[in-house]
């Protein structure tokens, strides 16, 4: 796992995940960011199911303001701080070690709003799926991307959410959504 541009380009990062921890690709983490392009820089970013971190770090490096680590597995959340620490991110990085869906709700009590929020939970969870779907159809204006199996299609559309994107690479499909109403 390597940082792929940014601040931090080319540092590699711890890449052996512990058990049930499923890391994107690196070729997808750079479709991501290929296609987020600019958006990134200044953004609140939310990088759910986290795992290692390297969707973070990478939002880090191109310039995110924050980003909000969610792993609810110690030994992964152990992990990011060992590679926040290794590339020397100090500030803008929140790490909660917590179940995602508590964690949104957690954000929304407090009243935290995301720009872009990437999650990444396991692909047999689908409770999840629907979860963050509910939670962030009622959220600001912001855009959601959920990695999930090639195997599985997410819905067109919920509450108010519309999935403007779709793709596949690998395993992986990726389905981006927006608030409908909400800016491109």
């Amino acid at each position: 796992m390597r940082i792929i541009s940014g601040r931090y380009k080319s540092r590699r990062l711890k890449a052996t995940p512990p058990a049930g921890i499923r890391p994107t690709s690196d070729k997808l983490k750079e479709t991501i960011f290929n296609i987020l392009g600019a958006s990134v820089e200044g953004s609140v970013f939310l990088d759910g199911c986290a795992g290692m971190g390297g969707i973070g770090i990478e939002a880090l490096s191109r310039g995110a303001q924050t980003v909000y680590f969610v792993e609810q597995s110690r030994k992964a959340c152990r992990i990011i701080r060992e590679n926040l620490q290794s590339v020397g991110i100090e500030e803008g990085c929140t790490i909660l070690e917590m179940d995602l869906i508590k964690a949104l709700d957690l954000c929304v009590r407090n009243d935290v709003h995301f720009d872009i929020a990437f999650l990444d939970p396991p692909y047999e969870r689908e409770d999840v799926y629907q979860a963050a779907l509910e939670r962030f159809a009622a959220a600001p204006a912001g855009l959601l991307i959920i990695e999930h199996s090639k195997r599985k299609e997410l819905p067109d559309s919920a509450g108010g959410l519309r999935k403007i994107r779709s793709l596949v690479q690998g395993d992986a499909r990726l389905a981006f959504y927006r608030r409908v109403g909400g800016p491109g």
